[in-house]
């Protein structure tokens, strides 16, 4: 087994921006059922604030593990195990902080076992690989909003928990349920708080996974920068941690 690492963050030319005011934050409330249409799906929240004041901040690494083509879907579980995690993800413009219609947001992860659909046996587990599960993504709604359903991803030798992000523009929807053409806006990745994942990786399904666990303190990638770095607000689905959570986040990006 070959171990694949992925490079610190280094500055690039877009800007992004995450949006981290308490006006803004109390607009991101979770539906209780995602649509499984891969196109625009109703607005789930209002609007993001006018008055929202936009912090700037880097993109980071694509990582090693990106597939070109995945799916446009709200659902990217397959037949994966893990708790629910219900993504709500707002794209708006950096300078204007006008919502983003009609943009694709994309996500990739691993599984509980922190292997990665297309790569396989990089984190030394033999399991089924047909090339798609915990990949795909969805056009934001008229409110900039994308609602994706996915599971609470496991780790991987020297990374902390994360999901990878990608905003295009302009794509063209094929056929075949995937994208094709348009223009990349942003790269990034997503967080989550390192109490919740203790919690997390405790339960049966993640304790499976007995590779050693980089936490979020001791990640090469994040910077310890909060929403600005890509740290997902976390609310839990229920009573227990196995109900799962919904993590909330506002990205901005250079639309022009």
């Amino acid at each position: 087994m070959t171990e694949i690492s992925e490079t610190p963050p280094t500055a690039i030319g877009r800007r992004t921006v995450l949006i981290a005011t308490g006006a803004t934050a109390a607009t991101l409330a979770v539906a209780a059922a995602v649509p499984e249409s891969p196109a625009p799906t109703a607005d789930k929240t209002a609007p993001v604030a006018a008055a929202a004041v936009c912090t700037l901040t880097k993109e980071v690494t694509e990582g090693p593990y990106y597939l070109d083509g995945q799916y446009v879907r709200a659902d990217v579980r397959e037949d994966k195990t893990g708790i629910p995690l219900k993504l709500t993800l707002t794209v708006v413009d950096d300078d204007t902080c006008a919502a983003l219609s009609n943009a694709l947001v994309e996500i990739w992860h691993c599984d509980a076992l922190g292997e990665y659909s297309g790569y396989v046996g990089n984190n030394g587990h033999n399991e089924a690989d047909d090339g798609t599960f915990l990949r795909g993504g969805v056009l934001t709604t008229s409110s900039g909003i994308a609602n994706i359903t996915t599971v609470y991803p496991g780790w991987y030798r020297g990374r902390c928990v994360h999901i990878h992000v990608k905003v295009h523009k302009n794509v063209t929807l094929t056929s075949n349920g995937s994208f094709t053409g348009g223009t990349e806006l942003h790269t990034g990745q997503l967080f989550f708080n390192e109490t919740i994942t203790a919690k997390v990786a405790a339960l049966s399904t993640y304790a499976a996974n007995t590779v050693t666990r980089t936490t979020l303190a001791q990640d090469s990638i994040y910077d310890d920068g909060g929403a600005t770095s890509g740290l997902l607000t976390l609310t839990a689905l229920g009573t227990s941690t196995s109900a799962g959570y919904a993590g909330t986040l506002t990205l901005g990006v250079e639309s022009s």
